[in-house]
């Protein structure tokens, strides 16, 4: 399949118009102004251009689906060369438009003669026309003017029926006011031909809203002879979509893009210049066609009364040294009758002439088959003017030609973690064909027949890109992971204890190629948060997520890549808040330095003379509670034999011994507590000193 993409392409003369629901040139819409230019943007709205000629005061009329009036609103422009009506006005008549209000058929069927609003019955019409002269058939003819309507119930005993009841019209004829049943009624007409009138109006418009989803706008174009005008307007479009064929059997890729565009209008368009804009342009829908209303306060009547005092606050930062200032204030206070004269004057000169403002429209790209920048964006012109009947889609060839292309494969690392998988066929893309090209899917050829499926997001001028579109079931891959901690640096200072780690996580990457050939690999490995890249030093690329490195794997061979990645750990340790065990642990442990080993063992022997000496004070308190308690069980026996007694005497001689026995186990406690206080002084002073 040699030169299956061919880099002459001839553009199709179709087009599929965008402006949703917007008749043009149909039905009496903008007559003598065919569209003439369309831009079709991806970001779902479109730019719709017509133009042609006209004579002295013309009026257009343009139709758009409901749901596209707001946006016609908020973009129509109008070009008109006749003096005056440029856009902006710059004097004499102007351009306006005018359209029904979303309340005009409720509103005028409100201010007709008959009120049809609502969908009113013939009871309901008769009772709006009290006093209007009737001609009734029911079944005789009888004339009158109408009193009025009331309801009454079938029967008295009907209590079942809704209150309203049946309807009775009450006429008043030359033989007296006549009663009749509105059910008996066959038929009637009002006397006054202005009340026919507006019940035939009524109808006229009830008719022409029925169902109806579209809005007509009316623009009024004063001026005089002929000229040629144009009317624009940005509404919602469908997105157009793009396509491309890349063939990498050829020497040198071929690539071709197509779009695709989708005429869901009820309209035909016919020799258009058509303009396919990239980009992502700010676009949202203002309500403009609804009116709205807002609530204002109500206040009293001002008839009387005095006015309310008000301050005012001085100006913020007048330059009293500026000229303009000082003269506008000499000719203001010392000679205001000279500057009202100069004003006046001024005021009275003719205006001298501005030059009309530059017509508003979308600047357009050449006709030709090619792409090129419209403002921050990029866009397509189609060659030949484009042609298309409503309610059709086309597919038109943005452009075709060599695209720089080199084959690989892609080994995505976070699938190959633990399994065995197959790297993906894939293409290192350099987008040569000088446009901007949109995301979009990509048909793959190789060897002389479909590849596969891929896809790709915006592809700017001379970037990279790459693609997959495939599997190489001829080459197999697979991950390992090993994860280990250690210390690379142990600080103390002001009794903290720091110890900075480095974990490292390591993935080795094993592929294997049964293939005959040599290839080209890429292995994408997973970014680590955090941690730094020390292995390999460097990668072909890098994404937010990704390191992609480049390989070589040779023909019925394997290669083996390992990435290594270190993330620094911090902890931060009290050393006078840390258990003596711990200290002790800290201090055997070899990895941490040998200066820091020896301070910390000296640290653990201070805390350990302090623990001695707070346990051989323990054990003196705790001898001198036995002997308070054994105090305080002979002073009760004592208490219970009497001192008189030999018990009692005897008691008195153990009592006086324990007396003797705590007062020099006091004594040693306090010596014990110098020590502790001693001790633990000794070891605190020592931690706090070291600075390693």
């Amino acid at each position: 399949m040699k030169n299956l993409l061919y880099p002459a392409l001839v553009l199709l003369a179709v087009l599929s118009p965008g402006a949703r629901g917007a008749a043009h040139g149909e039905g009496g819409d903008a007559p003598g102004l065919p569209v003439k230019r369309i831009a079709l943007f991806s970001s779902g709205v479109g730019y719709f251009e017509h133009a042609g000629a006209v004579s002295g005061n013309a009026e257009l009329f343009l139709s758009f689906d409901l749901e596209a009036v707001d946006d016609a609103l908020k973009s129509l422009t109008i070009n008109d060369p006749a003096p005056g009506t440029v856009f902006p006005p710059g004097g004499g008549a102007s351009p306006s438009v005018s359209y029904p209000s979303e309340e005009t058929l409720e509103q005028t069927l409100k201010s007709l003669g008959v009120d049809l609003s609502g969908s009113p019955g013939a009871a309901a019409i008769l009772a709006a026309q009290r006093g209007a002269d009737l001609e009734v058939s029911a079944p005789n003819p009888i004339s009158g003017r109408i009193l009025g309507v009331e309801y009454r119930r079938a029967a008295p005993e009907d209590w079942e029926r809704p209150p309203a009841g049946e309807a009775f019209l009450s006429l008043y004829t030359g033989g007296g006011i006549r009663i009749i049943a509105v059910k008996d009624i066959v038929s009637f007409r009002f006397t006054d031909p202005a009340l026919n009138a507006g019940i035939s109006r009524a109808l006229d418009l009830i008719a022409a809203h029925r169902g109806s989803k579209t809005r007509r706008l009316r623009i009024s174009l004063p001026g005089g002879g002929n000229r040629n005008v144009s009317l624009s307007y940005v509404i919602a479009a469908p997105v157009w979509k793009v396509s491309y064929r890349l063939d990498l059997g050829q020497a040198k890729p071929l690539f071709q893009g197509w779009a695709i565009i989708d005429n869901d209008s009820d309209a035909d368009w016919n020799n258009v210049e058509l303009s396919l804009v990239s980009g992502r342009p700010v676009s949202f829908i203002q309500r403009l066609y609804p009116p709205y209303y807002l609530d204002r306060p109500a206040l009293p009547l001002a008839i009387a009364g005095a006015a309310q005092a008000r301050g005012h606050d001085p100006g913020y930062a007048r330059d009293e040294r500026s000229p303009a200032l000082r003269e506008e204030a000499y000719l203001m206070d010392a000679e205001a009758p000279e500057y009202n004269a100069r004003a006046a004057k001024a005021m009275a000169a003719p205006a001298e002439p501005r030059p009309a403002p530059p017509r508003s429209s979308l600047t357009g790209v050449p006709a030709a088959a090619a792409g090129s920048a419209a403002g921050d964006q990029f866009a397509y012109t189609v060659k030949n003017p484009v042609t298309l009947p409503r309610r059709q889609s086309a597919m038109i060839p943005l452009g075709g030609g060599t695209m720089g292309a080199v084959k690989t494969l892609i080994l995505p690392g976070a699938r190959a973690l633990g399994t065995s998988i197959h790297p993906e066929l894939a293409a290192e893309l350099t987008n040569t064909t000088g446009m901007k090209l949109p995301a979009g899917p990509i048909t793959v050829f190789d060897g002389g027949g479909y590849a596969g499926d891929a896809l790709i997001e915006f592809f700017g001028e001379n970037d990279k890109r790459l693609i997959s579109y495939g599997e190489d079931l001829s080459v197999t891959a697979q991950a390992a992971l090993a994860l280990s901690r250690e210390i690379s640096a142990v600080t103390i200072s002001a009794g903290v204890m720091t110890i900075r780690r480095r974990q490292v996580q390591e993935r080795t990457y094993t592929v294997k190629n049964a293939a005959a050939e040599a290839k080209r690999i890429i292995i994408e490995h997973p970014i680590l948060g955090g941690a730094n890249l020390t292995e390999p030093k460097h990668y072909l690329e890098k994404t937010a997520s990704l390191y992609r490195f480049a390989q070589n794997l040779p023909a019925g061979g394997e290669l083996s890549l390992q990435v290594r990645e270190e993330t620094p750990l911090e902890e931060r340790i009290v050393l006078a808040q840390l258990r003596l065990d711990s200290v002790a642990a800290y201090g055997a442990n070899q990895e941490i330095p040998p200066p820091v080993r020896a301070a910390l063992a000296r640290a653990a022997e201070l805390r350990q003379k302090t623990e001695t000496a707070k346990r051989v004070l323990a054990d003196l308190e705790s001898r001198r509670t036995r002997l308070y308690a054994d105090q305080e069980r002979i002073r009760n026996n004592l208490s219970a034999a009497g001192s008189s007694s030999d018990a009692g005497r005897e008691y008195l001689r153990r009592m006086t011994a324990l007396d003797g026995e705590i007062e020099t186990l006091n004594g040693e406690i306090d010596a014990a507590g110098v020590q502790v206080r001693d001790a633990q002084k000794a070891a605190e002073d020592y931690i706090a000193s070291l600075m390693l």
